[in-house]
This record gives C-alpha cells, structure tokens and sequence, in this order.
C-alpha cells in the first residue's frame, strides 16, 4: 500500500508540479510563506494516496486536494490578525533598481495575481484551475459545483476581471 501511495505522489508531483507552484504563487506574494504553502500541498497530496481509490482521475483528485489546501490556507489566513508589516515582508517588496526592459509585462502579471487574490474562494480556485487550462467540467469535478454553475461564473469572472484589468491600467 506504501509503495502505491509513493508512486501514485513521484507520478503526481511530476505532471503537476508545475501547475501547484502556479497554484501557491496565486495565493500567496511572500516566497517563503508560498514555499511553506507549496510543502503543506505535497504533503496533504502524499497522504491523500493512502485513501485514493481510483473513482476519478489522478489530475482531478491532484486539484480537488491542493485547492482545498490552498482554500484553507486563505481562510487562515484572512483569520489572521492583521497589524504591522514584518521586515521579512518588506524585503519582498518590489525595488525601484528592479525595474527592467520588460516592466510592462511584470505590471501586466503583478496587476493580474492582484485581481485574482482579491477573488473569494471558490472564485479564486474557479480561476486558477481555469488558467491551468482544465474545462467547465473539469473545474466542477475538482470544486463540487455543477459544470453549468463553473461555466456561468468562468464567463462572469472573466468580464470582471477584464474591466478590473483595464481600470488598473488607467490609474
């Protein structure tokens, strides 16, 4: 059973590594909070496999057990008693010397992360499974709603975040 559930997780990380790093970097700026984030998804999806039991498909069970991870990490997190910044928080603001050639493109991806964190959950996961490319159906597997319901607040949320898009760009 152990040799199972660590295959079924050295096959999951390798197809969808990439997509929970795009996962942990929509939820969280801070790079070492998203590491701690990034870690605490691998290890929920490693234990996962112990109960994995095949009734849907590897990629929906990876996204339905990572979002939800990542769900309860912005829940905590808005629970968070907000006050005064951390130093550590402000060695990761953005550094006048940093801006580069391609400024417009790094706005372009800041003002959209921003849009999508302002986002309540399942919004937000509605969205960044979206990014990642799945289908109404997919995304309903994964968050529990109907494929009609992802399909409606796809098309809502994205007119949304397009006029939010444009009113960032013009201030």
């Amino acid at each position: 059973m152990r040799d199972d559930q660590d295959t079924l997780y050295r096959e999951a990380a390798a197809a969808y590594g990439a997509a929970l790093q795009r996962l942990a970097r929509a939820v969280e700026i801070n790079p070492e909070r998203r590491r701690d984030l990034l870690q605490d998804m691998h290890v929920a999806l490693w234990r996962s496999f112990a109960a994995f039991d095949r009734r849907c498909a590897l990629r929906t069970w990876v996204y339905r057990v990572t979002h939800n991870v990542a769900a309860t990490y912005v829940d905590r997190e808005r629970r968070a008693p907000r006050g005064q910044v951390a130093l550590d928080d402000i060695a990761h603001l953005p550094d006048a010397q940093d801006v580069g050639a391609d400024l417009e493109k790094s706005d372009a991806l800041t003002r959209l992360i921003t849009l999508l964190r302002a986002l309540k959950m399942p919004d937000r996961q509605i969205m960044a499974l979206y990014l990642e490319g799945l289908d109404a159906a997919a995304i309903a597997d994964v968050t529990g709603l109907s494929s009609g319901a992802v399909a409606t607040r796809i098309s809502r949320l994205k007119t949304h975040l397009a006029r939010s898009f444009q009113e960032t760009a013009d201030v």
